[in-house]
């Protein structure tokens, strides 16, 4: 499989985790807001909302992974120094994230955030670092024969 479709399989699973987180957020802030729930006196409103704003700047996040990793495969050409950096954190976040999971969830969300882990860095790799553009060389002309 070359670079390119894996970088496009990269963005789409970016935008579908982004979409599960923002939804897993929403379900956990109507689950704080219906229960009436507190944690230790904090204001139940100001959970849900919290918890809102969190899945939405995760989505957001991960929406903008999505879009470099996208880009890469369109254009086939390596990220420049922002997306490289924005990629790199995702791999690391989803590294953490997946060696967190296996505790609290189990091997199969553990598998889940390595494949898409697999992805980022397969992509960060392959397309390797942007280089600059060499100055063209001028050739001298060959001296004619005498």
């Amino acid at each position: 499989m070359g670079r390119r479709p894996v970088a496009a399989l990269a963005a789409v699973v970016l935008v579908a985790e982004a979409f599960g987180i923002v939804m897993l957020n929403w379900i956990l802030g109507l689950a704080v807001q219906h229960q009436d729930m507190s944690l230790a006196g904090l204001d139940p409103d100001l959970m849900k909302t919290s918890t809102w704003a969190n899945g939405v700047l995760i989505g957001i996040y991960l929406l903008v992974c999505a879009y470099f990793e996208g880009r890469c495969a369109l254009t086939d050409k390596a990220p420049g120094r922002l997306p490289r950096i924005a990629l790199i954190s995702c791999a690391v976040v989803h590294a953490v994230i997946g060696a967190v999971t296996v505790g609290l969830v189990g091997w199969a969300a553990f598998a889940l955030m390595m494949v898409t882990f697999g992805l980022v860095v397969f992509t960060l790799i392959s397309y390797g670092e942007p280089r600059e553009q060499a100055p063209a060389q001028a050739t001298e002309p060959e001296p004619e024969p005498a």
